[in-house]
C-alpha cells in the first residue's frame, strides 16, 4: 500500500514538473508582450544661461542726514515724508526769540565798543594816552563783533535747509519737539535716488567661480567686466533695468565667509527707495553644455539620477550631477554623454531592469508639457 502511494506522488511530480518549465519559459515572452511605452529623448548640448540669487539691501547713492545745528524747538516742518526736494529748499525753522534777543545785545556792544575805539583814536594822536589802551579797545571791538556773528550765524542754522538734491526719509521730529545738535536720531534723511546702490553678499566658493574667468588682472578690473546683473522686487516681479557691478570688496569678512559686491541700478521712475530690498540675479553662462529635462531625474539619498534605455530597452539607473537648473533642464556637469537615451517622463512608475517601448521625442516637448501642467 505505501509503495502504491509513492508511485502515485512520482507520476503527479514527472506531469507537473514539464507544466512548470514551460511556464517558466514562457514568462520572458509574456514580460516582452507587456513592456509598457515610454517617451525618451537623447542627451544633447545648449548654451543656456543660469542665474544665481542673492538678497540684497538698496540705498540711494546719497544718503545725507539732516541735523540740527544749534538747539531749539521746532517752529515749522516745510516737507513732508516722500518729498522731492531741491539743494537749499528750507527743510525746517526753529524758534528764533531767544537767539534775537542775544544778538541784539551782542549788537548794542558791538557799538560800545565802537565808541570806545572812536573816542581814544584822537588822544592817541595827540600822545595824550599810549596805544596799548587803544590796541585793547580794538580788541575788546572785534571780540564783541565775533560774538555777534556766532549769534546770528545761529539764526541762520535756525533755519535748516536740504544738503543736496533727494527725497525726504521718515521724519521723527514735529512741530514744538526741542532738537539739538547731539540728538541721536538726525530730523531726516535725504536721498538721492536717480540711481541706486544695491549691496548683496556672496560666500568664497560663488565669488571664486564667479571671477574665474573674467578678465582682469585686479578686483577692479574684473569688476568692470562682470556681466550685467538683473534685480527681483519685494512683489517678485522682475526690475526693467540692468544693474552693473561696480565694486567688489578686498577681503571675505572673516565672520560670514562672504564677499560683499556693490551694483548700480538706473532709477528713472523713482520705484526704488532707500531701504528697500530685492534678489540680485547673477547670470551664469554654460556653453555648449549637455542637458536634460528636469523631469526626467529623480533623487535617491540626495543624489540624482536618470533611466538610461540599454541596447535591449532595458532601462538602468544612473547617478548624474548637475551644475544648475535653468527653465526646467538641468545642465549635467557628469554622469552621461551626449547622444544617450534616457526616460524623458514617467520616472516614478519605472523600475531598473524593466523593458520599455521607447517613444523618442524632443527635449523641448517634455519641457513645455511641463510648463503646461505647472501654469
Amino acid at each position: 500500500m505505501r509503495t502504491r502511494t509513492i508511485l502515485k506522488y512520482m507520476v503527479a511530480t514527472a506531469i507537473i514538473a514539464p507544466l512548470l518549465t514551460s511556464c517558466n519559459r514562457a514568462q520572458p515572452q509574456g514580460q516582452q508582450a507587456m513592456a509598457m511605452p515610454f517617451p525618451t529623448v537623447k542627451v544633447s548640448r545648449k548654451n543656456v544661461v543660469a542665474y544665481k540669487r542673492f538678497p540684497a539691501s538698496i540705498e540711494g547713492v546719497v544718503n545725507s542726514d539732516v541735523r540740527a545745528k544749534v538747539s531749539g524747538y521746532i517752529q515749522d516742518v516745510l516737507v513732508d515724508e516722500g518729498e522731492n526736494v531741491r539743494k537749499g529748499q528750507t527743510l525746517f525753522r526753529l524758534e528764533t526769540q531767544s537767539l534775537s534777543q542775544d544778538a541784539e545785545a551782542a549788537k548794542a556792544q558791538v557799538n560800545v565798543a565802537q565808541v570806545e575805539v572812536n573816542k581814544l583814536v584822537p588822544l592817541v594822536e595827540k600822545g595824550i594816552i599810549s596805544n596799548v589802551q587803544l590796541e585793547t579797545a580794538k580788541a575788546n571791538l572785534a571780540q564783541a563783533k565775533s560774538n555777534y556773528n556766532s549769534i546770528t550765524a545761529n539764526i541762520g542754522y535756525a533755519t535748516i535747509k536740504s544738503p543736496v538734491d533727494g527725497v525726504v526719509s521718515s521724519i521723527p521730529f514735529r512741530r514744538g519737539s526741542l532738537v539739538s545738535a547731539t540728538d541721536a536720531n538726525p530730523l531726516t534723511t535725504i536721498s538721492s535716488i536717480e540711481n541706486v546702490y544695491a549691496y548683496f553678499s556672496m560666500n568664497e566658493k560663488d565669488f571664486i567661480s564667479l571671477t574665474r574667468n573674467v578678465g582682469g588682472k585686479t578686483l577692479d578690473e574684473k569688476a568692470k567686466n562682470l556681466p550685467k546683473v538683473k534685480l527681483l522686487l519685494a512683489d517678485g516681479s522682475e526690475y526693467e533695468e540692468e544693474g552693473t557691478i561696480e565694486t567688489i570688496s578686498g577681503q571675505v569678512d572673516t565672520q560670514t565667509g562672504t564677499v560683499t559686491f556693490r551694483a548700480t541700478f538706473p532709477n528713472p521712475s523713482g520705484l526704488l527707495r532707500n531701504g528697500s530690498s530685492g534678489i540680485i540675479l547673477v547670470p551664469q553662462r554654460y556653453n555648449d553644455a549637455l542637458v536634460v529635462p528636469a523631469l526626467s531625474s529623480f533623487e535617491q539619498q540626495g543624489k540624482k539620477f536618470v533611466y538610461i534605455v540599454a541596447d535591449n530597452d532595458s532601462i538602468y539607473a544612473r547617478s548624474i550631477t548637475s551644475q544648475a537648473e535653468v527653465d526646467n533642464l538641468l545642465v549635467v556637469k557628469d554622469g552621461i554623454k551626449e547622444n544617450d537615451q534616457i526616460l524623458a517622463k514617467g520616472v516614478g512608475k519605472a523600475q531598473p531592469g524593466m523593458k520599455i517601448t521607447p517613444q523618442p521625442t524632443s527635449i523641448d516637448s517634455i519641457v513645455n508639457s511641463f510648463n503646461t501642467v505647472f501654469k
